[in-house]
């Protein structure tokens, strides 16, 4: 007996056994009942109520497998806003204002289009660096595939001839991954947790930008799973000083006493790409342009 037939596969792949069983002719009120369908075949089966665990495996198991087949090392996240426009776009915002209200909003918005071009100019420059270490990319840019400031990010790495992971998630009112998420890495979710799991597994740098209750939960959850030691310290970087402290007021959470002071250290306000990019390299020990 050869080398070869010692190690070769006895059984099937699965792949083969669907076919086979996809080819079969044969038509019985057997062979037609849902109950004849191979299991991993069954798409009702595999959406019932009692498949929940199966499907939390899925979906976790998917991305790690594809980000690893692709070479992804370590990411840079990018959190933000859905709803902030590109600086271009910002005045049609005001210019559709039907109200005080709506003006006063769009406005406001517009005064922090700004972070759309500093999203994108850091993703330039992560992009840009190329770091690779053992067959791995490291810093590539990650953002949860929609518009506005997770569109510039893709954008960022788009204009520096890079490919970037759009994490996006299945919601009630339609939503599709920007233009410039990289296809073969462009992942769908229908669990919010297996998502921010998978924001953060290989983050190395979390960028946050102005955003609402999306990103709060994302940032909250982040600063938590480190202050609690369940996640080593990184950067994390938000964007915005005036915005962050009028949304939150992280002295006052000292001063009552939920927070040790030593926990305002967890992250660090900058307002502009090139402060980020400094701040990541010089906590990582590394130098590109």
């Amino acid at each position: 007996m050869t080398e070869k037939d010692l190690h070769e596969r006895r059984f099937y792949r699965a792949k083969e056994e669907a076919s086979f069983a996809k080819d079969r002719s044969l038509k019985t009120p057997q062979t037609k009942n849902p109950a004849y369908t191979l299991a991993f075949q069954d798409k009702d089966f595999l959406l019932r109520e009692e498949l929940r665990p199966v499907r939390f495996q899925l979906e976790l198991l998917k991305p790690e497998l594809l980000l690893d087949e692709a070479g992804i090392g370590s990411t840079l996240v990018f959190y933000g806003s859905a709803r902030i426009p590109e600086p271009s776009k910002a005045d049609a915002l005001i210019e559709a204002a039907v109200d005080e209200a709506s003006l006063r909003t769009a406005k406001l918005l517009k005064k922090k289009s700004k972070y759309y071009d500093e999203s994108r100019r850091l993703a330039l420059l992560a992009s840009r660096c190329g770091i690779e270490k053992d067959g791995k990319r490291d810093f590539v840019v990650c953002s949860g595939g929609g518009p506005s400031i997770m569109e510039a990010a893709n954008r960022g790495a788009f204009d520096a001839g890079k490919e970037s992971i759009g994490l996006n998630i299945v919601l009630p009112h339609e939503q599709a991954p920007n233009e410039y998420v990289t296809p073969s890495l462009s992942f769908q979710f229908h669990y919010f947790a297996l998502r921010k799991m998978h924001f953060l597994l290989r983050a190395r740098a979390v960028a946050v930008f102005p955003g609402g209750f999306g990103t709060l939960d994302e940032f909250l959850e982040l600063i938590t799973l480190v202050q609690t030691g369940k996640m080593e310290p990184l950067p994390i970087l938000l964007f915005g000083k005036e915005f962050w402290s009028r949304v939150i007021n992280f002295d006052a959470l000292a001063e009552e006493g939920t927070i040790s002071p030593i926990d305002l250290n967890l992250f660090q306000f900058v307002e502009t790409a090139d402060e980020a990019w400094r701040i990541i390299q010089n906590f990582y020990d590394i130098e590109c342009g």
